[in-house]
This record gives structure tokens, C-alpha cells and sequence, in this order.
């Protein structure tokens, strides 16, 4: 844009500061600082405020190139204050943010929220709790967070006190506290709530509906979970690919073959084709119940009907099938013909295959390759002295080494 002459304005840097973000764009928020220095668009604290909010973006170095420019600053307001509080706190340092927040001429809602939500993150939910009851005035947002801090430490009482006193509910306090409490496992409790949620007319959305299925899968609550998708198939809601992904997760986790076949049929019937992501739910629930051939099935199809490239993810499952299904020497096959160069991952996976069935010929020429691959993990070695004494050969093992 500069070598044809063309110069954005005050107005217009702000814009492009919005699309840098991440370690990478450090360069180019640089080069655009620079820029409104020479221009002299300082004047408008629109833009030092935007190249704080940029320069937090771009990780440590960038959030100390933005306490610099606060520093010299002639002007702040509590936007410029609130932006890097939110970059200190997001890079974990949890310290000098509270100190700035303390420091503050005045707070508004957002400022307290982040903070908060910096203690949330970080599980220091005595010093959370502390916040909690100084805040002059609590939103939705920041009673929300309490809730879904004390549930990720798995204090469900405290978690239920605070969400039952919420003056105001929405769809996404709701989500946390089913959510919570089918991640550690209270079926009878997230049934009731997500009961009464539906019992209120509130209406879910794709990221209720993963939020909820997540924690479904992670703690094996399939009775929640069946109810999640009852709902779905009640009111005809029209499940993206990303929900009918969640859907296949969730009864990978469970081994329940069926129900994760039904989901990918049901995100073809619905127009939704599956992508990436369904494919590594079903290989992975194929794998679980040792179906080898549909998962092979199910592989083959990517490219062929939906012109989806196997990825080395979807490789990795696929060593898995076989070599779970003790088809190892399709499995070698399969990492030796890869069109990626195979990681440690791929051939410890096959290494692992080799130890349930004890295949001893096929664990060396693995092991070779994966001390090429990952020459200091003694951790292979190890197994293969398994396999081998599993096998009544440790004579040979010790030729090996």
C-alpha cells in the first residue's frame, strides 16, 4: 500500500491493526506504529489504544512493546487501561495485572470482568471469590464465570450456590452448569438442569449443543447425551457438520458403533457433508469396536466420494484399525506408503500394535525407524524388551541392543 503511494488515515490504521494478531504480526504492528508516528495520528487516542490492543496480540514481546507505549502515553482512558490489563492477563501475568487494575483512576464492568477471568483461568479461586464480592455491580458475565470457575475445580456446591442466585440467566450460564456437572459425571443433576433449561423455552445453539456433548464424552455420560440428541431429532434443529462431529465424538468414546454411524448418516441425509473431523470420529469409532474393514471403508470414501485428502491424523487411525485388529503387516504397509513422511506418533502407534500381538518381526523393523525418528526416547526400547519377553525371545533383544 505505501510503495504506490496510497497512506491510510487515522481512521483506516485502527481497521488494519484489527487483522494483526499473533506472534507473527509483531513486524507488521511495528511498522504501523511507526507509521502513525510519522503522520502524527497520535492526537486521537482511538489509535494508540488500537496499537495497544494489536501489540497484546502478538504474545510476551508484544505486550511489553504495548506497556511501553502506555508508559509515554500523555492520555489514557479506561479503554487504554482495560486493553493491556486483558494482554497481561492473557499471557499469565497475573501479578502486574492486578497491580494496573488497582491502579486504575476508574473501573467499569469490562475491567473487573477481566480480571476475574484472570483468576478463573489461572484456578485461584479464593482470590477469584474475593473479587467476586467487591465488584460495585455484577453482569451476567461475571457471575457466569464464577460458576464456570468453581466447576472446573470440581466444587459443583459452590458452582450450584452462586448459578441458583444469579439474578439473570442466559443461554451460556446454563450451558456451563450442565456442562459441569456431566464433566464430573452427575448424570441425575445435568438431566434435571437441562431439563429445566428446556422447560423455560430457551433455545439452543451449536455451541451449547458441543459444550454439553464434550463434557459428555470426556466423562462418559452417554444418558445426557442420548437426551441432548433426543432433543435435537424433537425440534428439528439443523445440525451443522461441527455438531454432528461432537455427536460421533461422543459415542466414539462410548464404543457405541451405531449411534456414530447413525450421526454421519444423519449429517449426509441433512445436506451437511462431513469433513476432516467426522472422519477421525468414526475411524477412531471403528477402531474402538473393531470393525477394520467399515473403518477401511470409511477411510477409502474420504477422497473417493468426498474429496476429502487423508491428513496424517487420519492415517495415525487408520494404523491404529489395523494394528488393534492385528492386521499388522497392512498397518507397516500402510505407514511405509504414506504420502507424509510418518512422526513418532504413527510408528509408536504400530510399535504398540506389535506388543498386543506379540509380533516380533515386524517391532524391530518399526523400532528402526522410530530411532531415527525420535533417537531419545529410551521408552521404545523398553517395549520391545516386552514384546520380546512376551514372545520367550530375550536372547534375541539383547542382540538387538
Amino acid at each position: 500500500m505505501l510503495n504506490n503511494g496510497v497512506f491510510a488515515d487515522n481512521f483506516k490504521y485502527p481497521f488494519l491493526l484489527k487483522t494483526c494478531s499473533g506472534p507473527c504480526s509483531l513486524q507488521l504492528v511495528q511498522m504501523v506504529h511507526t507509521q502513525m508516528i510519522k503522520l502524527g495520528f497520535f492526537g486521537d487516542i482511538f489509535v494508540p489504544n488500537s496499537l495497544i490492543d494489536s501489540y497484546c496480540k502478538c504474545g510476551v514481546i508484544g505486550v511489553s512493546s504495548a506497556r511501553k507505549l502506555f508508559v509515554f502515553m500523555e492520555d489514557r482512558d479506561i479503554v487504554s487501561w482495560n486493553s493491556l490489563i486483558r494482554g497481561l492477563v492473557k499471557g499469565g501475568n497475573l501479578k502486574d495485572a492486578r497491580q494496573l487494575f488497582d491502579e486504575m483512576p476508574e473501573k467499569d464492568a469490562v475491567s473487573w470482568n477481566i480480571m476475574l477471568d484472570g483468576y478463573v483461568k489461572a484456578k485461584d479461586m479464593d482470590v477469584a471469590f474475593q473479587l467476586f464480592e467487591k465488584m460495585p455491580e455484577r453482569n451476567v458475565v461475571s457471575w457466569s464465570t464464577m460458576v464456570s470457575g468453581y466447576t472446573k475445580v470440581g466444587d459443583l456446591d459452590m458452582a450450584r450456590l452462586l448459578f441458583d442466585k444469579m439474578p439473570v440467566k442466559n443461554l451460556v450460564s446454563w450451558t456451563i452448569i450442565i456442562s459441569g456437572y456431566a464433566g464430573n459425571g452427575f448424570t441425575k443433576e445435568a438431566i434435571s438442569l437441562y431439563n429445566e433449561m428446556e422447560s423455560l423455552g430457551l433455545k439452543f445453539d451449536d455451541g451449547t449443543i458441543i459444550s454439553i456433548l464434550a463434557a459428555c464424552a470426556e466423562s462418559g455420560l452417554l444418558t445426557l447425551g442420548k437426551r441432548v440428541r433426543s432433543s435435537i431429532v424433537a425440534t428439528g434443529f439443523r445440525c451443522s457438520v461441527t455438531v454432528n462431529n461432537a455427536l460421533i465424538d461422543m459415542f466414539s468414546y462410548a464404543w457405541r458403533w451405531s449411534d456414530s454411524t447413525q450421526a454421519f448418516l444423519k449429517d449426509e441425509k441433512s445436506g451437511f457433508r462431513p469433513d476432516k473431523f467426522t472422519f477421525i470420529g468414526i475411524l477412531c469409532a471403528c477402531t474402538h469396536m473393531g470393525y477394520v474393514d467399515k473403518g477401511l471403508d470409511y477411510f477409502y470414501s474420504m477422497e473417493r466420494d468426498y474429496d476429502i485428502v487423508p491428513q496424517i491424523e487420519h492415517y495415525g487411525c487408520l494404523v491404529d484399525l489395523l494394528g488393534r485388529g492385528g492386521r499388522l503387516k497392512e498397518a507397516l504397509e500402510v505407514v511405509q506408503n504414506m504420502p507424509m513422511e510418518p512422526n513418532a506418533v504413527i510408528w509408536g502407534t504400530l510399535l504398540g500394535a506389535c506388543r498386543l500381538h506379540y509380533s516380533v518381526e515386524i517391532a524391530q523393523e518399526v523400532l528402526k525407524h522410530l530411532v531415527k525418528v525420535d533417537p531419545t526416547e529410551a521408552g521404545n526400547f523398553s517395549m520391545l524388551s516386552n514384546i520380546y519377553a512376551a514372545a520367550g525371545e530375550n536372547r534375541k533383544f539383547l542382540n538387538v541392543i
